[in-house]
């Protein structure tokens, strides 16, 4: 998985949101936006390029979390839910599963079970065909070798070697890949790929999603191999 996951926590109990936010980004695995409401959140979901997961309250000010987690399914979002609530009533949580939640964990809760559970969903989302991950100014969709700006008046088709490329290579996370070790994990141990075929296809990719391709931000060399820098804000290679 990446180095740094995007969390959407939407909690209208400010203290308990505090406290969350900070134990969650840590150790810098993960980067938290808050939200005190729907609305909040939804200007949020709207600037952002998307969320690796989303913490949200069943009772909101402005709303029913499940209600609004089914408006995001509806609308497409496939990234993990899990529901924070203070209802223990059976019929809540099954109406929640019903509407799209990942997972309940009730109130108040051990934070090493949240996060446990939170990556455990995490884990399970980034090896499924749904995932959505960002690089750049994209989303980008594995499963539909697609990436897209936030707008979604730009879309790149990519090829099935191209998308295999990025997806291992956004789950190494900050870690240089070998070229030897991508090629392998591609094309598998084919002793007629050299490194050129991974080159050239590298050298396509960045002339695909590269502002500037001359001036690599995103798409790294590195140590002997490639690494990706989501964010593009690495140095220049």
């Amino acid at each position: 998985m990446p180095g740094e996951q995007s969390i959407l926590l939407v909690d209208d109990d400010r203290a308990l949101r505090t406290i969350l936010a900070e134990q969650l980004a840590l150790d810098g695995e993960f980067r938290v936006f808050e939200a005190a409401s729907i609305a909040e959140a939804e200007r949020l979901l709207e600037r952002e390029a998307g969320f690796d997961a989303i913490l949200l309250d069943v009772s909101l000010p402005d709303g029913d979390g499940r209600e609004f987690c089914l408006r995001l399914r509806r609308a497409g979002m496939r990234a993990p839910v899990i529901m924070l609530t203070g209802l223990g009533d059976e019929s809540d949580i099954v109406r929640g599963f019903d509407l799209g939640a990942n997972d309940y964990v009730a109130k108040p809760f051990r934070l090493a079970e949240l996060l446990a559970r939170l990556r455990a969903h995490m884990r399970s989302y980034a090896n499924s065909e749904d995932a959505v991950f960002r690089i750049g100014p994209y989303s980008f969709q594995p499963g539909a070798k697609l990436l897209q700006d936030a707008s979604g008046s730009k879309r790149i088709r990519l090829t099935e070697k191209e998308a295999a490329i990025l997806k291992f290579l956004i789950r190494a996370g900050t870690r240089p890949v070998p070229r030897q070790v991508l090629l392998n994990e591609v094309w598998g141990y084919n002793a007629a790929v050299t490194t050129h075929t991974l080159e050239t296809h590298i050298y396509r990719l960045r002339q695909k999603i590269e502002p500037d391709p001359t001036q690599s931000r995103l798409l790294l060399t590195e140590d002997g191999g490639y690494r990706l820098d989501p964010e593009g804000c690495a140095g220049r290679d």
